[in-house]
C-alpha cells in the first residue's frame, strides 16, 4: 500500500466521515481525498516527477498533512521537514534529498527566504496559507485544476518518504523508507494493539515525527484525526474528553507535563484505548504514576527512523502481571520483539550473543529502511553482517522482553528527539572564549536526557554558564542546545587526547 492507500480505504468505508479535525472544524474523506488529487495534478503540472523530491514545512495542519497524500498519488517521495531545526540545517536537508519543491506554511516564509537562495535544485515553492515571494500560493498553484480523479502513479524504487536524521558528523542522513517500510510498520500497529470501534487519535506531537507515522493505521480503520496546532497540556486534556479520544501518542517529557497538571484527576480519559509513548527513556516511576493516573492504557513502542517505530511493543495489557498489578521490573523493558521483526543481540564481531548478554540490538524485518539517501557507505556500515545494526546497546531478558540499556553512539534522546553530541560540541567550541567541550545526556525527570555540556575555557579568557548556554541556544535553536553548562579546569583525557566521556559521566554521579 502505498501512503494515499490508507487515506482511499478509509474513504471506501465511510466518505462523509470526519477524517482530519483541528480548531473545531473537520475535513471529510471525501474532501482530503479531493485536496490530494489537486495537489497531485498541481504537482504534475508543475513538471514534478514520479520519484522527485518534495517537501513540506509545517506546524500540525490538517491542510499540510492532506498535502502528503497529493505527493504520495503523484509517485512523488514526501520529505518531512522539522520547522524548530535551524535554517543551514534544513537547508543543508533539502540540498542533500534533492528537493525540487517546498510546501509551506506562511508563518516559516523567512526561514524560506534564507535556505532557497542557496538551492538551484528546488524550482517550486508553494505557500499554503499566504503570499508567496518568489513562489505560488496554494490557490494560484491549484487554479483551474478539478476534483477529478487523478490515474495512479507509481514511485521509482517504492520509496514513499525521506526522513533527515543527524549523523555522528553533525551531518543529515536520508532514511529511505519504503511503501513496504511503513505497510509493515501499520500491520504490526493493528496487531500489537487494541482498536474498539472506529479510532480517534489525537496528535499533539509533530507530524513530521512520530505522531504523523502513526496516523495511517487510523486512517486504514476509517479513524478521525484530530490535530492540534500547538502543544499545550491543558488543552490535551480538553481534547482527550471532548472528542472522546481513543488512541495518542506522546513522548515522555509531555506525558510528565501531563500528570503535573492540575486538571488531570478531574479529566474525563474513559475513552482511551491506548496512550503510546516512546521516542525518548520513560522514568518507571512517572510510568508508573502514569498507569494508575491516567488509566492502564499506557503502551510502550520502540523504533528509530531507520526502523519506524516498531521494533518492539508492549501493549497496555503487558504492563501488568497475571495478578492484575503493575508489573513494576517490566516497566524499565522496551516490550517485546514486535511480531514482524526479529531482533538479536549482536557482538562486535557478528556473533548472536545469548539470552541476558549486553550487546548491540540488530533488526531483521521488512520494517527496516532501504538505506541512506546517496549514502552507501553509511548504509553498509548500518547493515554489517546481514541485521541493522540500532547503535543501542541492550539486552532480551528469558521472557523476550527487549532492555535497551545504552547507546553506541554519543546520541541523547532528550524531549523526544534525536541530538548528536559532536554537532553541539562544534558549536560550544566556536564560542572565542572555549578551549574544549565535552556533550553527554544526564537522566533526567522531565527531558528524558538533559543535554550537559561540560566545559574548559581558553587560558585566561572568562565566560559564565548562562553566557555559553545562550550562545549554544541562539545557533543551535531551544531542542539541540545544552539545558546546562558546566564550567571545568581541564577534562579527563586518554594518552592519545582524546576526551573521556566515561569519566565525565562517573565524576557527575
Amino acid at each position: 500500500m502505498k501512503l494515499v492507500d490508507y487515506l482511499d480505504k478509509g474513504a471506501s468505508i465511510s466518505p462523509a466521515a470526519p477524517c482530519l479535525t483541528t480548531g473545531g472544524e473537520s475535513l471529510s474523506y471525501a474532501e482530503v481525498q479531493q485536496t490530494s488529487h489537486r495537489v497531485a495534478r498541481a504537482l504534475a503540472r508543475s513538471g514534478v516527477r514520479p520519484g522527485d523530491k518534495v517537501a513540506i514545512l509545517s506546524a500540525n495542519d490538517p491542510i499540510a498533512f492532506s498535502c502528503v497524500f497529493g505527493i504520495s498519488r503523484a509517485g512523488a517521495v514526501w520529505c518531512p521537514i522539522n520547522p524548530r531545526s535551524e535554517a543551514s540545517e534544513n537547508q543543508e536537508v533539502l540540498g542533500r534529498f534533492d528537493c525540487v519543491a517546498l510546501i509551506y506554511q506562511a508563518e516559516f516564509a523567512s526561514l524560506v527566504d534564507q535556505i532557497a537562495p542557496g538551492l538551484p535544485g528546488l524550482v517550486l515553492l508553494v505557500c499554503l496559507d499566504g503570499q508567496a515571494p518568489g513562489g505560488l500560493t496554494m490557490s494560484e498553484w491549484t487554479a483551474g485544476l478539478g476534483d477529478t480523479p487523478v490515474a495512479e502513479v507509481e514511485s521509482p524504487g517504492d520509496v514513499a518518504m525521506i526522513v533527515g536524521t543527524g549523523g555522528t558528523t553533525g551531518r543529515p542522513k536520508g532514511v529511505q523508507l519504503t511503501n513496504r517500510n511503513l505497510e509493515t510498520m501499520t500491520a504490526i500497529v493493528l496487531m500489537s494493539y487494541p482498536f474498539v470501534g472506529r479510532p480517534r487519535y489525537l496528535a499533539l506531537a509533530p507530524l513530521t515525527h512520530a505522531a504523523g507515522v502513526l496516523c495511517f493505521p487510523i486512517l486504514a480503520l476509517g479513524g478521525e484525526v484530530v490535530i492540534m496546532r500547538t502543544p499545550d497540556t491543558g488543552d490535551f486534556l480538553s481534547h482527550v474528553e471532548r472528542h472522546r479520544i481513543t488512541h495518542t501518542f506522546l513522548p515522555p517529557t509531555l506525558i510528565y507535563m501531563v500528570l503535573g497538571h492540575e486538571r488531570l484527576s478531574s479529566t474525563d480519559l474513559s475513552s482511551l484505548q491506548c496512550f503510546w509513548y516512546g521516542a525518548a527513556p520513560i522514568s518507571t516511576t512517572r510510568l508508573a504514576e502514569a498507569l494508575g493516573r491516567i488509566g492502564p492504557v499506557m503502551a510502550q513502542l520502540f523504533g528509530q527512523s531507520e526502523a519506524p517505530m516498531m521494533i518492539s511493543t508492549m501493549a497496555p495489557a503487558d504492563h501488568f502481571d497475571a495478578g492484575g498489578n503493575v508489573a513494576t521490573e517490566r516497566l524499565a523493558s522496551a516490550g517485546k520483539p514486535a511480531p514482524l521483526v526479529q531482533v538479536a543481540i549482536m557482538a562486535d564481531d557478528g556473533s548472536i550473543l545469548a539470552t541476558g548478554e549486553r550487546g548491540e540490538i540488530v533488526v531483521r524485518s521488512s520494517l527496516v529502511m532501504a538505506g541512506y539517501y546517496k549514502d552507501p557507505d553509511a548504509t553498509a556500515e548500518a547493515s554489517e553482517f546481514g541485521w541493522h545494526h540500532t547503535g543501542d546497546i541492550g539486552r532480551l531478558d528469558d521472557d523476550g522482553y527487549l532492555y535497551v540499556v545504552d547507546r553506541a553512539k554519543d546520541m541523547i534522546i532528550t524531549g523526544g528527539f534525536n541530538v548528536y553530541s559532536t554537532e553541539v560540541e562544534q558549536v560550544v567550541m566556536s564560542h572565542p572564549a572555549v578551549q574544549d567541550c565535552a556533550v553527554i545526556g544526564m537522566p533526567d525527570e522531565k527531558w528524558g536526557e538533559r543535554i550537559t555540556a561540560i566545559v574548559q575555557l581558553q587560558h585566561g579568557a572568562s565566560a559564565d554558564p548562562d553566557e555559553v548556554r545562550r550562545y549554544a541556544r541562539e545557533r543551535l535553536g531551544g531542542v539541540k542546545a545544552p539545558k546546562e553548562v558546566l564550567i571545568w579546569d581541564d577534562l579527563p583525557r586518554s594518552k592519545v587526547g582524546k576526551v573521556l566521556k566515561t569519566e565525565i559521566r562517573a565524576g557527575l554521579g
